[in-house]
Parts: structure tokens; C-alpha cells; sequence
């Protein structure tokens, strides 16, 4: 699976993929890391319990084991560092992800901002960009919050409720 993706990266991010070709899972599942990740650093702080959730969320989702989800997660921190574009990710996502995996990773999203115990002003808008970049309704981005408020039952977890940020 690595090896694909580093070649996917090889062929797509140099443009020199064929038109119309349909990206594999493993370009899908980049795609996802990268705009987790984008999230976690949104509020210039990429928290243990961030990270911890994240991998946590890439095993869970794509059924991978601990070094492939790390392996993951350094390649989309790569991509991240080259500058790849919320657009390149969020439209193979819009594109490839039916509604229902969409509102999974919405979900892996509200608790990704979540984990570290405060909501971040920069994560909330990121999300909505990026939710609407995938072209979701609010109203099941709403939900999706929701589902995950409730999941976690905020009022006993030690959320603080938001922080400005930088």
C-alpha cells in the first residue's frame, strides 16, 4: 500500500496523471489524512491528544495497522509541507466519497477539534471551508457535530468551549 501511494504522489502532484483515470483507494485515503491534519495544525498546534486521535481515526477508517497509519500521516504531512492545495484534497473527496463516507470524515473532523479540549476559532471556520469545499449542507455538517457533542458529552469531558487563537 505505501509504495502505491508514494507512486500516486510520483504521477499526481507533478501532473503527469492520465485524464480520467480514477485515483485508487490509497489517494482517497491521503486525501482524508491531509485535510485531518490540516485541521489539527489549524490553531498552530498539533496537540498530542490530536495526533493520538488522528491515527486512532486512519486505523479505524481505513483498517490499517499502527505503521501503516503512521506512514499515512507522514505523507500527508509531506504533502502538507509542499503546499498541496485544500482544493487538490477536498475534490477527490467531493468526487470519489459517496454522502455517507463523507459524513464520516465530518464526524472523524468535529472530534479531531474536539480532543484536545478546546475549539479553536481557525478549526471551526477550516472545517467549514472544508465542508463546503466537499460540498455538504450545514445542516449535515450540524448534524454531524452534533452526533459527535453528543458522543462525547461535552459538559463531562472538560471542553472549554472556544479560543480565539493567533
Amino acid at each position: 500500500m505505501l509504495e502505491t501511494l508514494r507512486e500516486f504522489f510520483a504521477r499526481k502532484m507533478d501532473g503527469s496523471a492520465a485524464g480520467g483515470e480514477l485515483p485508487p483507494p490509497e489517494s482517497l485515503r491521503l486525501a482524508a489524512s491531509a485535510l485531518l491534519l490540516e485541521l489539527a495544525y489549524a490553531d498552530d498546534e498539533f496537540s498530542p491528544p490530536e495526533r493520538a486521535h488522528l491515527e486512532r481515526a486512519v486505523r479505524l477508517q481505513f483498517g490499517l495497522d499502527r505503521d501503516e497509519a503512521q506512514e499515512l500521516v507522514r505523507l500527508a504531512e509531506r504533502e502538507r509541507a509542499r503546499g498541496t492545495d485544500l482544493w487538490t484534497f477536498t475534490n477527490l473527496i467531493a468526487d470519489r466519497f459517496t454522502l455517507g463516507q463523507k459524513m464520516v470524515l465530518v464526524e472523524a473532523m468535529w472530534e479531531l477539534v474536539f480532543s484536545d479540549g478546546v475549539l479553536a476559532r481557525r478549526e471551526e471556520y477550516l472545517l467549514k471551508r472544508i465542508t463546503g469545499l466537499l460540498r455538504l449542507e450545514a445542516a449535515d455538517v450540524g448534524e454531524a457535530r452534533a452526533q459527535v457533542e453528543r458522543r462525547r458529552n461535552l459538559g463531562k469531558t472538560g471542553v472549554t468551549g472556544t479560543k480565539e487563537g493567533p
